[in-house]
C-alpha cells in the first residue's frame, strides 16, 4: 500500500430550481438561456453554485430565486426536491446539485441573471414533446419536479399554492387539469373537493366570471393532508 493518504476528489455544490406556475391555464416552468459555456445557447433550469462554504443550501436557493428570476421566496411554496450527483452530469467536473421545487400563482415576467442570455416561462408540454432540449440533466430534474407536484396534488393542499389568495372551484380545477394533464368533470370535481374536510373554506365573497351566476370564492383551509385524497385519473379518462 502506498503511504500517500487518500484525498477525496473535489466536489462542487450547486442548487437548481424547478419553478412552476400556471399561465393561460397551462403549466409553465421557468427556463433560462445559458449565456456561457458549457451548453451556451441551450435552455436550463435556473440555478448556480453556492457562493461559499458557509452558505446554507436553502439560503442559496432563495438567492438564486432573486438573482435568476427576481422572485421573493417568501411568496412561494418552496421545498427540496432531491440531490443529483451523477459523475458525468456536468462537463466542468464533479458537481452535485440539490434541486428545489417552487410554486406560486401569477408570477411576473422573469429577468435573466448575470450569466444568462434570457429567461422565459415555457409550457411544460413543449419539453414533454421533445421540441426543447435542456442542458445538463435538467430534463430529469424537471420530470421529477412535475411528478412530485402531481403526486402531492392527490394527497396535500399543494394545488392552492398555484392559486391566488381567493379562488373559485373552477380555478382550482384548472390547476388539477394543468398539472395532471387530464380533463375533469366539473360536478364530480366539485363533489370531491367539498368532500375533503378543511381543504378549502368559503371566503365569504363571490366573483362574476361569466354571464351566469357569480361564483363563490374560497381560500386555502387548515387541512394540509387531504383525507380522503383526490386520486389522479389516468390520462385520457
Amino acid at each position: 500500500m502506498s503511504g500517500t493518504p487518500w484525498k477525496p476528489p473535489p466536489i462542487l455544490l450547486a442548487v437548481d430550481l424547478v419553478i412552476l406556475t400556471l399561465r393561460s391555464a397551462q403549466l409553465h416552468v421557468l427556463l433560462v438561456e445559458r449565456g456561457i459555456e458549457p451548453y451556451k445557447g441551450r435552455y436550463a433550469l435556473p440555478g448556480g453554485f453556492l457562493n461559499n462554504a458557509d452558505e446554507d443550501l436553502c439560503a442559496a436557493a432563495h438567492r438564486e430565486l432573486r438573482e435568476e428570476a427576481n422572485l421573493n421566496a417568501a411568496h412561494l411554496h418552496l421545498e427540496q426536491l432531491g440531490a443529483y450527483g451523477a459523475p458525468d452530469r456536468d462537463p466542468r467536473g464533479r458537481v452535485v446539485s440539490v434541486a428545489y421545487l417552487a410554486i406560486a400563482p401569477g408570477l411576473p415576467e422573469p429577468e435573466a441573471g448575470t450569466d444568462a442570455a434570457g429567461a422565459a416561462w415555457t409550457p411544460v408540454r413543449d419539453i414533454d414533446s421533445g421540441r426543447l432540449e435542456l442542458a445538463f440533466d435538467h430534463r430529469q430534474i424537471l420530470t421529477d419536479g412535475i411528478e412530485r407536484a402531481r403526486t402531492k396534488l392527490e394527497h396535500s393542499s399543494l394545488a392552492t399554492a398555484f392559486c391566488d389568495e381567493t379562488f373559485t372551484i373552477a380555478e382550482l380545477q384548472q390547476v388539477y387539469e394543468a398539472v395532471w394533464g387530464v380533463s375533469l368533470d366539473p360536478r364530480n370535481f366539485y363533489r370531491k373537493v367539498r368532500g375533503v374536510p378543511g381543504f378549502i373554506v368559503a371566503a365569504g365573497a363571490e366573483r362574476r366570471t361569466t354571464k351566469g351566476r357569480p361564483a363563490q370564492l374560497f381560500r386555502s383551509g387548515p387541512q394540509t393532508v387531504l383525507s380522503p385524497p383526490l386520486n389522479r385519473p389516468h390520462s385520457g379518462q
